[in-house]
């Protein structure tokens, strides 16, 4: 088997050229995902990717800052999960339109799925679209959706470790939520140890510390939420 080098058989020698699949994939990607963007653009809706661990609380912060942000923006979500639909169930219980995307075992989302979800969101109603992606801390990163915005939610039973196992994730976002915070007296944590490995990676990244329990940070993150849709797309 030839695999991208060149050499020589007994009667006759080629050259092969390996193909850079991956990079097509996330070449062809990068186009959708632009695509989706100026869609959310036009209709002026902004858009968010929420990536974590599993159990990191990825649908409970969903959950309290739709309750937070209750008459200042209108919500849609995008649920993508291997199987199953109970997040979407709970979003459309809570009162958002909501699209599950099934991965049937993929790690992650990417713009092609994107775009057909928001192709059943009602865009025009809307000025938030939260996509809440597979969750892992790997795979997501390396596919752009077309928000305007990255947030990693990491929490305090993670452990504080995930930055410098996980930099991939941690270089690529653009806001960060530490959930959890009410744990702080009963699990180890190293706040300023995790603060540490952040900020090498991503320098003077927005991060809001907060507990959906006790709702600590919740307003915070809302209000710098709603101060960046307005900037960035919804003059209203």
């Amino acid at each position: 088997m030839c695999d991208g080098h060149n050499h020589s058989h007994p009667t006759h020698t080629h050259t092969t050229t390996r193909v850079p699949v991956a990079e097509q994939i996330l070449s062809a990607n990068d186009r959708i995902a632009q695509r989706n963007h100026s869609l959310l653009h036009q209709k002026k809706v902004y858009g968010i990717n929420i990536m974590a661990s599993p159990g990191a609380g990825k649908t409970s912060v969903l959950l309290k800052t739709l309750e937070a942000l209750k008459g200042r923006l209108r919500l849609g979500v995008i649920e993508g999960d291997p199987a199953g639909s109970i997040d979407t169930e709970r979003a459309l219980a809570a009162g958002m339109p909501a699209v599950q995307i099934n991965t049937g075992g993929e790690c992650h989302l990417d713009a092609v799925m994107m775009e057909d979800a928001l192709s059943q969101l009602p865009l025009d109603d809307l000025d938030l679209v939260v996509v809440e992606n597979v969750g892992n801390l790997i795979c997501p990163a390396n596919f752009r959706l077309g928000t305007h915005l990255n947030l990693v939610i990491a929490s305090i039973p993670e452990g504080d470790d995930k930055p410098y196992k996980y930099p991939g994730m941690y270089m690529g976002m653009q806001a960060l939520i530490i959930n959890k915070i009410d744990l702080l007296p009963y699990v180890p944590f190293d706040m300023e140890y995790f603060h540490q490995g952040v900020e090498v990676l991503n320098p003077g990244i927005a991060t809001f510390p907060l507990s959906c329990r006790t709702g600590e940070g919740l307003d915070a993150w809302a209000d710098w939420l709603v101060e960046q849709a307005r900037a960035e797309i919804i003059p209203r």
